[in-house]
């Protein structure tokens, strides 16, 4: 269920909210959307010297590293099987409110504590042709990390390669890892800043240069993705404040440490987007401006054209009027041998005199329109 709108002459996919679970339902239903991708596990288990990475078939495989590993991160691409999510719930003793919520992906970024478990939701910038968030659900314990995403993909790539290479990494514990899928879910958030900003700039460029008439389609578009990203990461600043504020063993001081860096990101992110969005704000009124220029612009020329050939109508007509030549008051004119000539004349002398006195009152060369000051 969607639908689009048209940015850059092609035609989009925007999601569209649709929350699956039934009106009514008990609370901690889990109802999969029957157009999710099916789930994919990946585990990982680490500790400060070893690692090992399987692909799970079987999730009943996952309760054979619990235990076993100091670490255990569990990672779910695709929410499209109910029943998966359920004894994934079951194995780490998940609560069935925070599952609810796995599965509705339309959460707010936020922080919600259940006895010996944290559950945490962000929102990752996807990779596509125009800025999209997808949900990331994130659940830590005394021992374990696990991970629900939309979809199959991710930027956490950076994570799992720190895993295999750094030691330090490996002995700092479940917390660290969570914070460090934080974090790169937030820094992935700048190269999508980034190439809306070079947008701007090069559609600043074009507005101003040279307006057209589809640009407001695409300033619309570019507003339309800062409203995304406005409303994926102001709510991640507040659950990121939370971690930092409220107490909890399942967070170390060190680690708040970091967090504290991730929250100095988040606030360059919002103060980046906040400039962005002004801009776009502006875009628009400086198209308008443009366009209205223009408009101005042509209308100067067609009424300078005009006011030329006012008296040179009024002469042609006046001479055009058919006048018996016998009558004593006729036009002399109309009987001489260099009439014709002495109008052209003085047509050509009003031309002239009319553009020369246009151009001494700035009404020509002067983009603007405005007399020349003495």
């Amino acid at each position: 269920m969607g639908n689009y709108h048209e940015t850059h002459g092609h035609r989009r996919k925007r999601s569209r909210f649709r929350r699956q679970v039934p009106p009514g339902a008990p609370p901690g239903t889990l109802v999969a959307d029957p157009t999710a991708a099916a789930p994919v596990i990946r585990l990982v288990a680490y500790s400060p010297h070893d690692t090992q990475e399987v692909q799970v078939a079987d999730v009943k495989q996952i309760g054979a590293y619990l235990g076993k590993w100091p670490v255990v991160w569990v990672n779910i691409d695709g929410l499209g099987d109910a029943g998966v999510i359920a004894q994934i719930g079951e194995i780490f003793g998940l609560h069935r409110l925070a599952l609810e919520d796995v599965i509705n992906t339309h959460q707010r970024a936020k922080v919600e504590t259940y006895g010996d478990h944290l559950y945490l939701v962000c929102r990752e910038i996807e990779k596509s042709d125009m800025v999209l968030t997808d949900q990331i659900s994130l659940f830590l314990g005394a021992n374990f990390v696990v991970t629900f995403q939309e979809r199959h993909g991710d930027c956490l790539g950076s994570v799992r390669e720190r895993i295999r290479t750094a030691e330090r990494f490996r002995s700092l514990g479940p917390d660290y890892l969570a914070y460090a899928i934080v974090d790169s879910v937030i820094d992935c958030y700048f190269p999508a800043l980034e190439a809306l900003g070079e947008r701007l700039e090069a559609l600043e460029e074009q507005v101003v240069l040279a307006p057209a008439d589809g640009m407001v389609h695409q300033i619309h578009g570019l507003k339309r993705e800062l409203l995304v990203v406005r409303r994926a990461i102001w709510p991640m600043r507040d659950a990121c404040n939370s971690l930092l504020r409220d107490p909890n063993p399942l967070i170390r001081e060190e680690t708040r440490l970091y967090l504290r860096d991730s929250h100095d990101h988040i606030i360059q992110i919002i103060d980046m987007l906040e400039t962005y969005r002004e801009l776009g704000s502006d875009l628009m009124d400086i198209y308008l401006s443009s366009l209205s220029n223009r408009l101005n612009s042509v209308m100067k020329v067609l009424t300078i054209i005009a006011t030329i050939f006012m008296p040179l109508s009024f002469l042609a007509s006046l001479y055009g009027m058919n006048f018996d030549r016998s009558h004593p008051l006729n036009m002399p004119e109309l009987g001489w041998r260099y009439g014709y000539v002495s109008l052209l004349g003085v047509m050509t002398l009003a031309t002239v005199g009319m553009l020369y006195y246009f151009r001494r009152q700035g009404w020509l060369g002067n983009s603007r329109g405005l007399p020349k000051r003495k």
